[in-house]
């Protein structure tokens, strides 16, 4: 009988947590961002930003943290950060188009854009410049010298088969050179700064990333560059991007583009900005990513 009431009880508070869990409103749920406090009755629907994991997930939501507060502050209105903590996770919610504000990467672009009529409003500018390109690395004494020694080595790429730098377009690279897929041995990593450790720590022969990763801090302050060799680097191109949904109010969309391109003209914005590791957003369009169509088609054989 004791042990029957037990599981009526504990059946009871379950149920009870889950009615608590249903209807607690947004902006509970994004306290630390928007204080209960301070939210009025008629405050608008919350905004969801997704953030892609380009670095890990909790380095991403500390160093994004103040820009997302800003833009909030700005806009009066609540936003929430969703981080997913792998390429994968984060492409979901894309493909499912739970974000109202999103920063990805250029396939990731062209993909929604065509699919859910995602529109490019940005990109970044950092390390005193908005583009970005692909790179293959190798430890500085592994003995590798050309795309050639390759050949049945062993080749990390970062974030995943979608990484447009890291993947995508290093893969272009090795095909420009006559090294295509089953001439190496081909593995991936959750994000590209997990590619070049193991590289450095010798668990891999080679990895595939984004140029600019080499300048995150999170990968200087880790290992010694010194032993780190660029043994290719493709062209520079428009620099990852900043897009909203495709049926934004047009009025809120071009807040939230004067907003977040201006923020370099403010104190607070341009502290928010430097925490993000950026200088800067530029206001960009839709055609500034042809070249990246051209690249995703040669290598993936997918038109957008």
């Amino acid at each position: 009988m004791e042990e029957k009431l037990y599981k009526i009880q504990r059946f009871t508070f379950a149920l009870f947590v889950l009615l608590i869990s249903l209807f607690t409103p947004i902006s509970e749920v994004n306290a630390e961002l928007y204080p209960v406090s301070e939210i009025k009755k008629d405050t608008p629907k919350a905004l969801v930003v997704g953030i892609f994991p380009r670095r890990n997930r909790s380095v991403t939501e500390e160093i994004f943290s103040s820009l997302i507060q800003y833009v909030q502050d700005k806009l009066d209105r609540p936003l929430i950060l969703k981080v997913p903590s792998s390429f994968h996770e984060f492409w979901k919610g894309v493909q499912q188009d739970k974000f109202d504000l999103v920063h990805y990467n250029q396939y990731h672009y062209i993909v929604s854009h065509k699919t859910i009529g995602h529109q490019v409003i940005l990109r970044n500018y950092e390390f005193g410049g908005d583009t970005i390109s692909a790179a293959i690395v190798v430890r500085e004494d592994s003995g590798i010298n050309s795309i050639a020694d390759l050949k049945g080595k062993e080749i990390l790429f970062g974030g995943g088969p979608r990484a447009m730098q890291s993947y995508i377009f290093a893969r272009y690279l090795l095909e420009n050179k006559n090294l295509v897929v089953g001439d190496y041995e081909r593995n991936f990593v959750v994000n590209p700064p997990n590619a070049i450790y193991a590289v450095y720590y010798g668990k891999a022969d080679a990895a595939g990333i984004g140029d600019k990763v080499l300048q995150l801090d999170m990968v200087k302050n880790h290992i010694d560059m010194n032993k780190i060799r660029v043994l290719v680097r493709g062209k520079q191109l428009p620099q990852l991007p900043w897009a909203v949904k495709g049926d934004m109010d047009p009025q809120l969309k071009t807040k939230i583009i004067q907003i977040l391109s201006t923020m370099q003209h403010t104190p607070a914005g341009l502290k928010a900005l430097n925490k993000a590791k950026l200088e800067k957003l530029v206001v960009t369009e839709d055609s500034d990513y042809n070249q990246h169509r051209k690249i995703v088609r040669s290598v993936l054989g997918e038109t957008y």
